[in-house]
């Protein structure tokens, strides 16, 4: 599948997004592409993007609090330059680049109520496909959240019954890919405790010592 701006495959979400536009005329508001170099060992696959996030800079996981969360991590342990998503101006920092690092997103554009249906799911699960067949053997993948998680499996073909999504389960994969689970950085899961900085923390300690060996 080759990513365009241009794409209205889901009439559901196309539709959203030109609604979304009418009222937030200085939003992106269309298809999210990754962010990062193609085949980094380190693959980062998010849900959708976030209405004033992702969908508003047109960057993943850029002017949210999951951002905040996901880009001060990566930062810390050496996969991004900076911890800031934005710049002064609140647009997506131009000066944020990552390394070793990819970051995409199950669904690419934005779904009501954050909620995509299975077969949006399915129809951008081709550039899923894609992102994983250029990862190098001893790749790692990071699912936040139950959709990510199954959006990996459907790309690869794997029955969702034999790899259970829970926060730090690893799963070794087909192509010598090994699967790390965290719960979504959303701010709804860091409120209600859920997820707590340092349970992800942990997740992407791991993968960084993962990736060291």
């Amino acid at each position: 599948m080759k990513f365009t701006l241009d794409c209205r495959l889901c009439s559901r979400l196309a539709g959203f997004l030109d609604q979304v536009r009418d009222e937030h005329p200085d939003y992106h508001a269309l298809p999210v592409n990754s962010f990062g170099e193609a085949g980094s060992r380190f693959l980062i696959v998010g849900l959708a993007p976030g209405m004033h996030g992702a969908n508003r800079t047109g960057r993943p996981f850029s002017g949210d609090f999951a951002g905040n969360l996901l880009y001060g991590t990566l930062h810390e342990y050496g996969f991004a330059s900076s911890a800031e998503p934005l710049d002064a101006a609140g647009n997506a920092n131009p000066a944020l680049s990552l390394r070793g690092c990819r970051i995409t997103n199950a669904v690419r554009c934005l779904p009501p109520q954050n909620k995509p249906e299975p077969g949006e799911i399915r129809a951008c699960n081709g550039y899923v496909a894609e992102e994983l067949a250029l990862l190098a053997p001893g790749s790692a993948v990071m699912a936040l959240g139950t959709i990510a998680h199954h959006a990996v499996l459907i790309a690869l073909q794997l029955r969702k019954s034999s790899f259970a999504f829970g926060h730090g389960a690893r799963h070794e994969l087909p192509g010598d890919l090994t699967l790390f689970d965290s719960y979504h950085c959303s701010r709804y899961n860091t409120q209600t405790k859920r997820l707590t900085t340092t349970m992800f923390k942990a997740v992407v300690g791991d993968i960084a010592n993962y990736l060291e060996r």
